[in-house]
Order: C-alpha cells, then sequence, then structure tokens
C-alpha cells in the first residue's frame, strides 16, 4: 500500500466519508462534517460525505411491512406524512401528535426488521445472531455483506458513489454498537468490489477499542487504518498533508439540511473534546485517557456564525461533555442567533440567577446536567467535585431563568446502596419543579478504570471488544436490585412519573429542547392536550 499513501498521488486523491446506520436521525454526523471541513480547508477538496443512517433509515420506511395487523397497516400508509410532521415545528407542540408520529414511524421499522429476525427501532439495531462485542461476528459481517438489512440500498448507493467519485479512501465513523454490524457489512462489500481502497475506520467506539489496554487489532487483513480520538490529523497526514495544527470550520455542505427527523436543521458543533473536570471514578473519558483539547471562545464563536449563515439551523447542539465558563461568557456577550443547549457542569457560576437569566437570553433553552446521586458520600466517593447544595441552587436558578434541564442519575457505583439510593429519589422529589426531563441510569464499568483493581470483577457480556466489566457490589446492591428499585420504587413516585413521561420517545435528550418554551421569560410547557 506504499504507492497508495504517496504524497504525489495522495494530493489529488479521493475521499469518501460515511455515517453509517443505525442510529438516531435527527441531526447531521458532527465527526465526517469535522473531516470534511479538515481536508477541504487545507485544499483537499475531492471529498464526499453520506450520511448512510439517515438515508438507510429512510430505505427501511419506504418497505412495506408484511404483516396484517391494523396499526401496522396504518402506520404503514402514513409514513411520508408523518416524516413530513416530524420535520414541521407544529408537531412539537402538541405532545401526544408527536408520540403518535414516533410511534407510527417506529412501527414500520420494527416490523420490516421483524421480517429478518431483527430488532429495530428509530435508533437501534439488534441482530440476535450478531454480537458487536465479538471480533468473530464483525469479520462475517464483513463476509457476508448480503446479509445486511440493508443490502440492497447500499450496493446501489456506493457502486454510484463510486463509479461517480472514484474514491481511493474510504472513512467510516463508527461510535456506537448499533453501527457495528453495517458498517463491516458495507467495509466488506466495498473490499470485494474495490480491493485496491484504503479503508479508515474512527469514531467513538473505535477509540473505545483502541485505548482498552488489552486490544489486539483483530481487523488488520479487512480495515487498512484504525483512528483514535478526533481524527483530522490522522486523515490529513494519510491525504499528505503535514497538519499545521491550523483549525477549520466544520463543513456540512453534502448533508441534507432539510432531510433529519427533526422541525429545521440541528446543528452539532464541539468546541471541545475530552473533558476540562477529568476527575470523576469510573469515567469512560478518564478511563480511555482521552485529552482535553479546547477551541478558544472566539474560534467557535466565529465557527458558529458562518455555520449558522450557511446552514441556517433550528437549533445548535453543543456536543463537549461539558460547556466551558468561558464559552458561556462569550455566547452571553455575543448570543449565536439560533436556540442551544449541551452539558454543563453543576458550577458556582450556575448558581447565580442573574447569570442564568443572561444564559437564557443568549438562546440556551436546555442544559444537560449530570448530577448522578442525591447523596453527598456517593459524589465525594465519585470525586464530582459538587455539592447537594450547590446542585439545588443551581436546579433553582435555572428554573428561575426559564431554562429547562435534563438531568442525569446514576444508580449502582460501588459507593452506592438501597440507603443511598433512596437519597437521590428525595432529592429528585424535592427538586421536581425544577427538572424538566430525567434520564435514570444503571452504573456500567469501564473495562479500563483504573479503580476496577479494587474490586472484584466478573463478565459482562461475552466477546473480545466488549466496554464494560461486572463486578461484585461491595453493599450487595446487584443490577436485579437496581432494576427492582427503579421499577418499582422511582419511576413509580407520583412526583418522578410525570417527568419520565414527558421524555421525547426514542429520540430523547435530542428532540426535548424543541418541547420547551423558546420565548426568554415564559415557563417551559408541555402540551398534553390534542
Amino acid at each position: 500500500m506504499s504507492s497508495l499513501f504517496g504524497a504525489t498521488i495522495l494530493q489529488t486523491a479521493t475521499m469518501l466519508l460515511i455515517y453509517p446506520p443505525l442510529a438516531k436521525s435527527c441531526e447531521a454526523p458532527a465527526g465526517i462534517a469535522r473531516l470534511a471541513g479538515a481536508l477541504r480547508g487545507h485544499g483537499l477538496n475531492n471529498c464526499t460525505l453520506l450520511d448512510a443512517n439517515i438515508e438507510g433509515q429512510l430505505y427501511l420506511l419506504a418497505q412495506q411491512p408484511q404483516t396484517d395487523d391494523t396499526w401496522t397497516r396504518r402506520s404503514w400508509r402514513a409514513v411520508n406524512e408523518n416524516l413530513a410532521r416530524m420535520r414541521s415545528p407544529e408537531l412539537y407542540t402538541n405532545t401526544a401528535r408527536y408520540q403518535r408520529a414516533v410511534a407510527d414511524l417506529n412501527r414500520v421499522v420494527e416490523q420490516v426488521g421483524l421480517r429478518r429476525q431483527l430488532s429495530l427501532n428509530l435508533a437501534n439495531y439488534q441482530d440476535p445472531t450478531v454480537s458487536p462485542l465479538k471480533s468473530a461476528d464483525l469479520l462475517r459481517c464483513s463476509e457476508e455483506p448480503e446479509r445486511s438489512i440493508f443490502y440492497s440500498w447500499f450496493v446501489e448507493r456506493l457502486t454510484r458513489i463510486l463509479e461517480t467519485t472514484n474514491p481511493q479512501m474510504v472513512g467510516l465513523s463508527l461510535n456506537y454498537l448499533s453501527q457495528a454490524p453495517t458498517t463491516f457489512a458495507m467495509i466488506g462489500f466495498l473490499k470485494r468490489i474495490a480491493p485496491g481502497l484504503a479503508i479508515i475506520a474512527g469514531g467513538g467506539l473505535i477509540t473505545s477499542w483502541l485505548r482498552n489496554p488489552t486490544w489486539s487489532n483483530p481487523f488488520g487483513g479487512l480495515i487498512d487504518h484504525l483512528v483514535a480520538g478526533p481524527g483530522e490529523e490522522a486523515l490529513l497526514k494519510l491525504s499528505g498533508v503535514d497538519d499545521t495544527g491550523r483549525h477549520q470550520t466544520p463543513d456540512f455542505q453534502d448533508l441534507p439540511r432539510q432531510g433529519y427527523l427533526a422541525p429545521g436543521f440541528i446543528l452539532p458543533y464541539a468546541a471541545s473534546s475530552g473533558c476540562y473536570w477529568n476527575r470523576c471514578s469510573f469515567c469512560p473519558e478518564k478511563a480511555e485517557g482521552n485529552p482535553y483539547h479546547s477551541l478558544t471562545a472566539d474560534r467557535v464563536m466565529a465557527d458558529i456564525a458562518t455555520l449558522c449563515q450557511k446552514t441556517d439551523p433550528s437549533l445548535i447542539h453543543f456536543l463537549d461533555n461539558a460547556i466551558t465558563p468561558a464559552l458561556m461568557h462569550r455566547l452571553i456577550k455575543t448570543p449565536p442567533g439560533a436556540p442551544w443547549y449541551g452539558f454543563a457542569r453543576v458550577s458556582p457560576l450556575l448558581t447565580d440567577p442573574e447569570f442564568c437569566r443572561s444564559l437564557r437570553l443568549s438562546g440556551c433553552v436546555m442544559l444537560k446536567l449530570g448530577i448522578e446521586s442525591g447523596d453527598q458520600s456517593v459524589l465525594d466517593a465519585m470525586d464530582k467535585g459538587i455539592n447537594l447544595q450547590m446542585v439545588a441552587r443551581t436546579l433553582a436558578a435555572l428554573e428561575q431563568a426559564g431554562i429547562a434541564t435534563y438531568v442525569y442519575l446514576l444508580f449502582g457505583t460501588p459507593s452506592e446502596g438501597l440507603p443511598q439510593a433512596r437519597k437521590t429519589l428525595d432529592f429528585a422529589v424535592a427538586h421536581q419543579s425544577a427538572i424538566t426531563f430525567l434520564n435514570l441510569a444503571v452504573f456500567n464499568m469501564p473495562v479500563a478504570s483504573p479503580e476496577a483493581h479494587d474490586l472484584q470483577a466478573k463478565d459482562f457480556y461475552e466477546g473480545d471488544l466488549g466496554l464494560y466489566s461486572d463486578f461484585v457490589h461491595p453493599q450487595g446492591w446487584g443490577r436485579k436490585e437496581i432494576r427492582t428499585f427503579l421499577d418499582k420504587e422511582f419511576k413509580r413516585h407520583p412526583a418522578i412519573s410525570p417527568i419520565l413521561q414527558r421524555d421525547p420517545p426514542i429520540f430523547t435528550s435530542n428532540h426535548a429542547p424543541f418541547f420547551v418554551s423558546r420565548e426568554p421569560g415564559e415557563n417551559n410547557k408541555q402540551e398534553k392536550n390534542e
């Protein structure tokens, strides 16, 4: 392959960047847009972007399910109407109609999948014969691509792109386990029809695999290059360019601005990679050793201004693990001109009602908060760097400002037992009016977590590509007991149940901002009636 990667050849090489099925299809894939920006910013304009995720899902929705039940027939007849509704702001003013549209579209995908014994929905893909945690299964997907439910679609689509653009390199962005089977099927097909193509794979899932200290590459004969972390520098080097480190604005040019399942274009943007706190015990970012890199606030605002002009977004989604205080101050000083949301760390800054009001005036409609627990001893054991008084003041300040909150709670860490979990329930109940949405998760221990050495580990899932390991909980607070508590006690509490019920099905936090007030000073509302 040395001749392929000669600088003279690759300065004019064409590149195809693919985001594979299946994942939520409500916003454009930020990863391949960043890569395109880096390539084109260095004069490598011969790159093509393919969001195979949204195109593949639309292909599934065009298939007629082979079942006669009334719900499926009705859903099939209404596919185009429901797709149009999902792209209209009007649908998001009525929760009941939104839920029905999502359920009907999901029903079609589900029933189409059942024809192939697959468990599909609008956000997930499960094949009982393929484990994305087993390299042998994924290699089998590459050897038998025709077994993929997307095969008929990607045969035609990839063949046409190869004929029209003649790429010399193909990069695939693999972020979720639900994308893995189709990703490998597409790679196998590409290798079959174009053996000389250089295949590059990166993205969040690839990064997690590569940063596992026990990693041993099982894909050497199939994938030419595996890239961990942000892929811009690696891709430029493979293209024969010595990267100067100069940041380039992401480029969404080839992606369908109006084609996603959202009421307008959602602009995904990452101002940083890694986490600026990076101390929390058992955090995957810490376990994988992902370094923290951040753009300056000036650079971020210049990018946002350019991208807003080109894409006219209905919403900006900051992808950072936590939006920095510096960027928040800059957003207040220079509002981006579109509503925005993202993750933020609970901090003294967010306890200031006046600051939160200014943040709301800048366009902030929702903040996602990783509170994790309502017990201080658990937070201290996790090294979260926050206290419950600060959390309470933050929730109150955000509520006063009219900023919705999407609160994340985590159950089953080694320092938590049933008494501590009940304190979390008590805390959530006490602050119910300030919690707009809730995400309840059961703790998974990253396989490379340094804290795992202090615990008695067990196999979590069978497979050589596992991301997590199970353990014997020091307090006997096992996964079964945790789920029983959540299902029978936490979720059934009369103060908690309404919060959980307002979470948008399937699309959850990605669509949640569309269900809160867009006007500063108005209370967040959920329309319950048709």
